[in-house]
This record gives C-alpha cells, structure tokens and sequence, in this order.
C-alpha cells in the first residue's frame, strides 16, 4: 500500500467493382488520367455500336461526363473516423460518482488510432515512478553508463512492489522535479510538472501525457535506448499480485503490462486512482492510460478506471471489428 500522504480512423478496405463491359471483346484504351486520380477510360465495341465508357472507381467516388461522351471519375477520399467521438460514446456506459473525475487516452498500436476523454489535469500518485525510472534511464545513456547494483534493486521495488522509499531514493537521484521535467521535455509531455521538493506523488500530468510516456516505453521512436525499454517494460510486466488490477482488466488473460498509483488525499479524505500500462486484446495491443481523482475509496477507484479501461479498448475495437 502507498502512503496516505504525497510520497507516496482504421478506414474499411474497399471492396473493388469488376468493370462493366456492355459487348464480349471489347477494346479499351485509356485516354487519359491526371495526377490527381482521374481516370478516364473508354471501350469500343467490335459491332460498331457507340463508345461504351467503364469506370474502375472505389466506392466512394465523383464521376462526370466528357466533351465527348466519356466519363471521368475522381476519387474521394472516405471521411476520417472520428476516435474521440467513439470514445466519448463509449464512456457513456462508465457510471462516475459525482465526486469523482476521470479521464482516459488509448491508442492501438496496430493501426495507430488512438483517442482521448479529457484533458484536466490529475495527481499523478505513484504511476510517476514509470516516469523517474525512465528519467534515470534517460541520463544514464545520456552519461554513457549503466544503472549501479544499487539503482537496480531501487528500480525493481519502486515499480513491481510500488516501494516508497525506493521511489524517494530515485527522486532525488534524478534531481527531483527539475530532473524530471527536463526529460519529460524530450519525451514529449508537455502538461506534466514535477511535484514539489520530496512530494513526488503530487506530480500534476494528463491522461494524453501519461499515453505519450507509454510510447516512449513501448514504442520504436523513443528517447530511450532499446535496452532502456526493454529493462522498463520487463519491471512492468511483473507488478506484485496484490496490484493486478487497473488496465489489465482490459486484457486478454494476462497480456498486460503496467504501474497503477493509489493515494488517498489528507485534505478531502478522497483517493486518486490511477493506471497506466500496455494490454493485448483481440489479438492487438493497446497502451492506455487512466486517471482519476475523488473516489470515495479506493476499491470504488478501482472499479471506475476498470470500467473506463474496458470502455477505451472498447471504442477502438469496435471500429476496427466494423
């Protein structure tokens, strides 16, 4: 258990229509065709009868008629599958307390759809320590060395077991906020802000940060060297079973890797529930993030960013499986 204090889209293949030829044997010749798709195509028949046109068009596509009878078709694009809209649609099924906020981002790594349900900020509680490992990782390579035997035993308790005291070691091994904040700058995280002096666990980030840091974890186009990832994501996969819980259950078995954050607010009572990792799920692999804040307690937290983790994988898979 933490502290109760801070330290704690995918369009549709279309389908191809055969070309219509009116006669047996026709001769076709391609007249003409512009850059910008256009194809014009005309076939004569061997009887003697008049042009017969045939267009080799996708669905969705404008045709017109030529000077001299002929058609020309232009292709057009089909519309852009709005994510966001599927995923708002989906956490319509999450019920959230009227104490509680939540917000979500997914993104499926197949495709590279992804979509994103609020943008406000959250406290981070203890999902921050996937952010000090990676920073510790990042200045290491920046340093050209590897983490000692001890950073190693600190890295393992702070992510499988959630160690606070190993956490706090780290923290002040990258130099705290301002360590932090300068990797997050090459990382990418653009809404993420150390907490102050030790309180790590009041970092402030959004859910899209929180995705855009798991694509530095589990994805090619990284600040983190291969090895870096690799050491990270190993930590993750291998959480203590007392915190098998948050996005995995969006899994498929346990096709999961991640780090959750639980920190129960002295000033309201409230807990802030949180969950970060990568999930596989009918046969593709999603990173998703989920952060919440207000909860009443912390297993009616968890049940919310589990119904919201469902919901995200969701949105995306159901567009794809349409």
């Amino acid at each position: 258990m933490e502290s109760r204090r801070a330290r704690s889209g995918r369009r549709a293949r279309p389908s191809r229509r055969r070309p219509l030829l009116s006669t047996a044997l026709a001769t076709v010749a391609v007249l003409g065709a512009t850059a910008g798709g256009t194809v014009y195509v005309k076939a004569q028949a061997h009887s003697g009868e008049g042009a017969v046109s045939s267009s080799f068009a996708e669905p969705s596509a404008s045709a017109s008629e030529s000077a001299d009878g002929g058609v020309s078709v232009e292709s057009v694009a089909a519309p852009e599958v709005d994510y966001d809209a599927l995923l708002a649609g989906a956490m319509k099924s999450v019920t959230v307390p009227d104490t509680a906020k939540v917000s979500v981002a997914v993104l499926d790594m197949d495709s590279g759809d992804g979509a994103t349900y609020g943008s406000a900020a959250f406290d981070t509680a203890s999902i921050v320590k996937v952010d000090i490992l990676a920073t510790l990782l990042l200045q290491a390579q920046d340093a050209g060395r590897h983490l000692t035997a001890t950073e190693k035993s600190q890295a393992t308790s702070m992510i499988e077991n959630s160690d606070n005291t190993s956490a706090s070691e780290l923290w002040r091994t990258i130099g705290k906020a301002e360590g932090l904040d300068a990797a997050n700058e090459r990382f990418g995280l653009t809404h993420t802000e150390g907490g102050d002096d030790m309180l790590w666990g009041l970092t402030q980030t959004t859910a899209a940060d929180q995705l855009t840091l798991l694509q530095q974890v589990f994805g090619d186009d990284s600040e983190l060297s291969e090895a870096s990832r690799t050491y990270l994501r190993s930590l993750m996969g291998q959480i203590a079973a007392d915190q098998h819980w948050g996005v995995s259950a969006a899994a498929d078995g346990s096709s999961w890797a991640l780090k959750n954050g639980w920190l129960a607010r002295s000033t309201t009572g409230l807990w802030d529930i949180n969950s970060i990792g990568r999930v596989a799920s009918g046969g593709r692999t999603y990173l998703v993030a989920v952060l919440s804040k207000g909860n009443a307690t912390q297993a009616k937290g968890v049940s919310l960013v589990e119904a919201a983790a469902k919901a995200a994988v969701s949105a995306l898979t159901d567009d794809t499986g349409s």
